[in-house]
């Protein structure tokens, strides 16, 4: 996380002991690791999502992912790219989301 601030979720209540692995484990430790940027995690993690077909995970890591310098064009890159190697059922749905998270941060 670039500030730090723990973070809540929608089930938070519901699972406090995974909020707490998510932002001391997760994003505290893994997201901080020198080895990588947190762009290049970016790349990877979107990628991830999208061959495995996560679209609940996708605007979070969308909007992370243009928070830790990864451009919209970029992003556009990557989904495309995602269409040859994961299939379209998975791009086209990231697509969709992709423009939704573009229209909301330009309203």
């Amino acid at each position: 996380m670039a500030d730090q601030t723990p973070r809540s979720y929608s089930w938070s209540k519901t699972a406090p002991k995974l909020e707490q692995l998510t932002n001391e484990m997760l994003f505290a430790d893994v997201w901080e690791r020198p080895e990588l940027p947190k762009r290049d995690r970016s790349l990877i993690t979107v990628a991830t999502l999208i061959a495995l077909y996560r679209p609940t995970a996708l605007p979070f890591h969308f909007k992370f992912a243009l928070d830790n310098g990864v451009t919209r064009e970029e992003l556009v890159e990557v989904v495309t790219h995602m269409a040859l190697y994961a299939g379209w059922p998975s791009a086209t749905p990231a697509a969709d989301i992709l423009g939704q998270i573009f229209a909301e941060l330009d309203s």
